[in-house]
């Protein structure tokens, strides 16, 4: 099982948490929602959980609560730029499919 990053999605992890000067990483995990069922959720950490399953890429600790693991086992996070906006994208091999406004998906 894992989860990782590509090169941009660590580099802009470690430069926002170097801006805000605390916290050990980046949690992951989904939620119940959306036309799909599922959406992604992301915030930055400030402390591991005991329930807290860690991977560590590039430098980088992505903490994963065990019961949103299994949807999003195998998933790369990408930081892209299109345009004007900017953000990041799960690139997730278990994902079948997404709803039409791509805030949720199924697997």
């Amino acid at each position: 099982m894992s989860v990782s990053l590509t090169d941009a999605a660590a580099r802009h992890i470690n430069r926002y948490l170097g801006r805000r000067g605390k916290g050990v990483g980046v949690r992951l995990g989904v939620k119940t929602t959306g036309c799909s069922g599922l959406a992604y959720k992301i915030e930055f950490a400030d402390e591991v959980a005991p329930e807290d399953i860690v991977f560590e890429n590039q430098g980088v600790k992505i903490l994963v609560d065990p019961k949103s693991l299994p949807y999003i086992d195998g998933t790369e996070l990408d930081f892209a730029r299109e345009g004007l906006n900017e953000g990041f994208k799960f690139n997730n091999p278990k994902e079948r499919d997404r709803c039409g406004c791509g805030e949720s998906f199924r697997v």
